[in-house]
């Protein structure tokens, strides 16, 4: 193969333009490094690149099914979906069909890994609603990336986040 001839463009993908022989021009994908990758970088550089749609599901590891089950579907109000207080593995979801689903594992504990954040419809009337129910989540306030927002660790200690947009 010669010299580069100019840059050619696939969708939003660039590659360059190489002769492969008298009068023929090849657009190769800017990622083939070497003569080697060609054929399989050419191949690739016309297709979409592989992007991520949403987040599917976050597991915790729990060790007390019941008290976690309890929580998340009686104190939160999530929907069970699998599982259930004597399972090994459940999965629930919030009332929103399209939000990620929650999957509890049950197994040695794992904790202060990450943070949740779930959106609600009032962060004060969550708050009042846990309070009252004998948690203690940390005070409401406003943050200057413009949510408002408590946090508080689920029966297990991994840290949940509960916020709303100011606007």
């Amino acid at each position: 193969m010669s010299q580069d001839h100019g840059v050619c463009a696939s969708s939003r993908l660039h590659g360059r333009l190489v002769r492969t022989d008298q009068s023929h021009l090849r657009c190769l994908s800017p990622y083939a490094f070497r003569k080697e990758d060609s054929s399989v970088a050419e191949v690739n550089s016309w297709r979409m690149p592989p992007t991520i749609e949403k987040i599917s599901a976050v597991t915790f590891r729990i060790v007390n099914m019941m008290e976690s089950v309890r929580f998340y579907r009686d104190v939160l109000g999530m929907e069970l979906l699998y599982g259930g207080e004597n399972a090994g593995f459940s999965s629930l979801r919030a009332k929103d069909a399209q939000s990620a689903i929650l999957n509890l594992e049950q197994g040695d504990r794992v904790t202060r890994w990450g943070r949740l954040i779930f959106y609600v419809t009032d962060v004060d009337a969550l708050w009042i609603h846990l309070k009252e129910r004998g948690f203690d989540p940390e005070i409401p306030r406003d943050a200057s990336w413009g949510e408002r927002y408590f946090h508080m660790p689920d029966p297990e200690g991994h840290e949940l986040s509960f916020a709303r947009s100011l606007q």
